[in-house]
């Protein structure tokens, strides 16, 4: 009997064929068949090259099938090109034996010999050890062959066009990249790397194609994600059975070529990467689709768990299989579809396994399905309205698979799903990082607090006591410059130990210093704590940190402030002083006329009267205090205004320091969270800081 095999056996000219081999239909590919060799044994894969290519030439599509194998070997590597041309010309020798009877007989009995052999070479992919059964032997290896993408494209071919993001969400990328450039001395790492990976991945993903849409199938242990795998494939890629797990590692459907950067990106292998069934409508309905069939969320195997959530956070869109068992998981619900809301333009949650719920249980559990993803806060896509999109199927009996084909092709035909994805990213960042920018209280360091630091900055300091003392000061020379001699004479003898300086120790005694020091530290507790009310803890925190640094050598630098602002020597003296002294002098001289005029009389040399000297002495003694009262009335306002001015003074050098040690530090952390407060804005898309102000 003569030896043929069909092309279910994969070889590597049938592999250079590329896409326009798995175009062929598999009945058609299944029964092509090979010539009859001398030999009755079946030929080893070592002998498959040549006769495949010499099987190819005897099909009814013989013409078809070797334009097609010559032009698809012109844009191959020139490795590749010596091994096509002569497979080509040996087929058209060939061609009068195209019509040999027995030729479909020989591929029956080939088909039948060592299947066990055919589905080991069929698949080597490292997934676990499955069997290819007689009736889908050719399909897998069609499959098989036409699979994997070549890493390397036809020359003259272009890359695709990289992804382009709108301007309201490159605007808020940029600000969320300056909000974390702003944060990280204030913010620990743990706290930003949420935002720091979306802003990686965005980066990522926008430098690759914008002409494909990522969407990963997921769901739970039994669900049937593989099933539909295969269903929208068109062709058996993914495992399905009754051993769990099933799927063991993450596969990767391309309808479209340039998608291979793409799959890199999620760390899928080439062996793991293959081509669905190649039929026009399928290609013109999902071109640019990039489907990947994930293992279990639900999994025993950490790792596999480990990579759903991996890939979850890659992919451009998602699609949720559930079954009528296990629709109301709360595993599903709490770990991915809560957190996920703000996904829901990217989410399809497909009902699977309709057909085993009889007559209206379907809708029942659908509808309970739409109720729990309100519950989880998932807008659904309904009445025109953005969201996700809620199917129910069933992947075994083909219903409604059509329009999960047909939701998702105008849903890659929009191309808009990664950049959607990306503002939903961006939007959970936000919302990760809202309790560290925003509390819906306004904050900041009001005039009030200010004043009331520096108020109790000049209480400590003394500045009230040192404006008293220097009024008293005033007044007391004035009154030694304006008083009678006899009264200045007694009230030096008063005050010899006294100084006359005027200079008023402001802060001298110890216990004093200590109840200063103690003012100043509740005075800055006090601003930081007004400063720091409605801010998030790590800023409030910051502004208290800096407002203690602050303080250290706060006490000593108003002591050196108190001395620097004391009075001088003697106090300012006004022009009248002089007239009053002038008139003082007058009197004193009267008095002293006066009583020489009264002793020359008395012994003698002078001739008696008493009118005038008695007169000239009670003008000097009466005059002299009326003008040294006059002078002290007058004293009164400068010296009160002397007092003022010195106490002024002392509050402005206070409050000086106590500005540039405190409040200047305080307003720059107040500023420093204005300008996060405003890009965080930005991110969340609202000018207005997300309701939060500094005042």
């Amino acid at each position: 009997m003569p030896d043929s095999r069909g092309t279910a056996e994969e070889s590597p000219n049938s592999r250079t064929g590329g896409e326009d081999a798995s175009k062929t239909p598999l009945t058609e590919r299944a029964a092509t068949s090979r010539p009859a060799e001398d030999s009755p044994k079946p030929r080893r894969s070592q002998d498959a090259p040549e006769s495949r290519s010499t099987d190819t030439s005897k099909s009814p599509s013989a013409e078809t099938s070797k334009s097609r194998s010559t032009d698809t070997s012109k844009s191959r590597s020139a490795e590749e090109a010596p091994q096509a041309r002569p497979a080509a010309k040996e087929s058209a020798k060939k061609r009068s034996a195209d019509d040999a009877p027995g030729s479909s007989a020989a591929t029956a009995t080939d088909a039948d010999v060592d299947p066990d052999a055919e589905s080991e070479e069929a698949w080597d992919d490292g997934l676990i050890a499955r069997r290819v059964t007689e009736a889908n032997a050719a399909a897998l290896a069609a499959e098989r062959a036409s699979a994997l993408e070549t890493p390397s494209r036809a020359p003259g071919s272009q890359s695709p066009a990289p992804l382009a993001y709108d301007g309201p969400l490159r605007s808020r990328l940029d600000a969320l990249r300056e909000l974390v450039g702003l944060s990280r001395t204030r913010l620990d790492s743990r706290t930003l790397a949420e935002a720091g990976r979306v802003l990686d991945e965005a980066a990522a993903r926008r430098k690759l194609s914008g002409r494909h849409t990522v969407v990963a199938i997921a769901g739970a242990t039994g669900s049937g994600k593989s099933q539909l795998f295969n269903a929208l494939a068109g062709v058996a890629i993914s495992e399905t059975g009754v051993r769990r797990p099933t799927t063991a590692a993450p596969i990767a459907c391309s309808w479209s070529d340039g998608a291979a950067a793409l799959i890199d990106r999620l760390g899928i292998p080439g062996r793991l990467r293959r081509r669905p069934l190649q039929s026009p409508e399928a290609e013109a309905q999902l071109r640019g689709l990039v489907l990947v069939d994930l293992p279990d969320h639900d999994s025993a195997a950490v790792q596999h768990r480990e990579q759903v959530d991996r890939i979850l956070k890659l992919v451009d869109a998602v699609i949720w299989v559930v079954d009528p068992e296990k629709y109301a998981d709360a595993v599903l619900h709490e770990r991915y579809l809560r957190p996920m809301a703000g996904h829901a333009e990217v989410m399809f949650v497909v009902l699977n396994q309709v057909d085993r719920l009889p007559g209206e249980a379907a809708d029942q559990v659908l509808d309970d399905l739409r109720r729990l993803l309100d519950e989880d806060g998932v807008a659904l896509g309904e009445y025109g309205e953005p969201g996700a999109t809620v199917l129910a199927l069933s992947a075994l009996t083909g219903d409604g698979v059509g329009d999960l084909r047909e939701a998702l092709g105008e849903f890659v035909a929009e191309r808009g799903a990664a950049a959607r994805r990306v503002a939903a990213d961006v939007d959970l960042a936000a919302a990760e990082l809202r309790p560290v920018y925003a509390t819906g209280q306004r904050a900041g360091l009001s005039e009030e607090a200010r004043e009331e630091f520096a108020a109790r900055l000049a209480d400590a300091v003394g500045a009230t006591a040192a404006g008293e003392a220097a009024e008293r000061a005033w007044l007391r020379n004035a009154n030694r410059a304006c008083g009678t001699p006899w009264l200045r004479l007694w009230r030096w003898y008063q005050g010899r130990g006294e100084p006359n300086t005027g200079r008023i120790p402001v802060r001298s005694q110890a216990d004093e210093e200590a109840t200063a020091r103690q003012r100043v530290e509740q005075a800055v507790r006090t601003v930081s704590d007004r400063a720091s009310a409605g801010l998030p803890v790590p800023w409030a925190q910051a502004v208290r940190e800096a407002a203690v640094r602050g303080s250290q050598g706060l006490s000593e630098a108003l002591d050196e402030l108190a001395a620097k602002a004391a009075l001088p020597g003697r106090p300012p003296r006004p022009g009248w002083w002089p007239v009053a002294v002038l008139v003082q002098a007058s009197m004193t001289l009267l008095q002293v006329v006066g009583g020489l005029w009264l002793v020359g009389q008395i012994v003698g040399v002078m001739a008696p009267n008493l009118g005038v000297p008695v007169l000239l002495m009670v003008c000097g003694i009466v005059g002299g205090p009326l003008v040294e009262w006059a002078c002290r009335m007058a004293a009164r306002a400068p010296a009160r205004r002397y007092g003022q001015d010195a106490e002024r003074r002392l509050r402005e050098a206070s409050a000086s320091c106590g500005r540039a040690r405190v409040l200047d530090p305080v307003a720059a952390e107040l500023l420093r969270y204005r300008e996060v407060r405003e890009q965080y804005g930005r991110v969340v898309g609202t000018g207005a800081g997300a309701g939060v102000g500094v005042g």
